[in-house]
């Protein structure tokens, strides 16, 4: 048997003993919650999404965005918890829509996500991520200032 036949067997095998167990499931949060995605404010978003649950400041959930961002159109975001979450949502105020993402996340995932995002002018983004079994909201929040907007600006 040739390493790259035996690979891939050994792969497809790995994938079959652990996959029942893992629930990769993601949820359409567009579908689900769609007035979320038309709220314009960061309050009023986090309500539409999660509901009044109040926040709780933790310091395992963090995460690293610069502070001056030279160009709005793409701002590195990185997201970090050692918290186990079911959901974890981004919101800023600087775009007519306050919700940019929400990321559905595996029981038992390591949360250490990477991504961009766009703002149109100096603005708080906010993080808030819901804990799974209990729905304890976490959040974390961090003025970006936006040189040149990425929105149109």
């Amino acid at each position: 048997m040739d390493r790259r036949k035996f690979l891939g067997v050994g792969l497809a095998a790995f994938a079959a003993i652990v996959a029942p167990g893992t629930d990769l499931r993601a949820v359409d949060f567009r579908a689900t919650m769609p007035k979320a995605w038309e709220v314009e404010k960061t309050v009023d978003g986090i309500k539409a999404l999660y509901g009044n649950a109040g926040l709780k400041k933790s310091d395992k959930l963090k995460f690293k965005a610069p502070k001056l961002a030279e160009n709005g159109g793409s701002i590195p975001i990185t997201v970090t918890s050692s918290l186990d979450l079911e959901s974890i949502a981004l919101f800023q105020d600087a775009n007519p829509r306050c919700l940019s993402c929400v990321f559905s996340v595996p029981k038992g995932a390591i949360i250490e996500y990477d991504f961009r995002i766009k703002m149109r002018q100096t603005a708080v983004v906010t993080i808030v991520g819901k804990e799974r079994g209990t729905g304890t909201l976490y959040t974390a929040s961090k003025e970006i200032d936006v040189s040149i907007g990425g929105c149109g600006g």
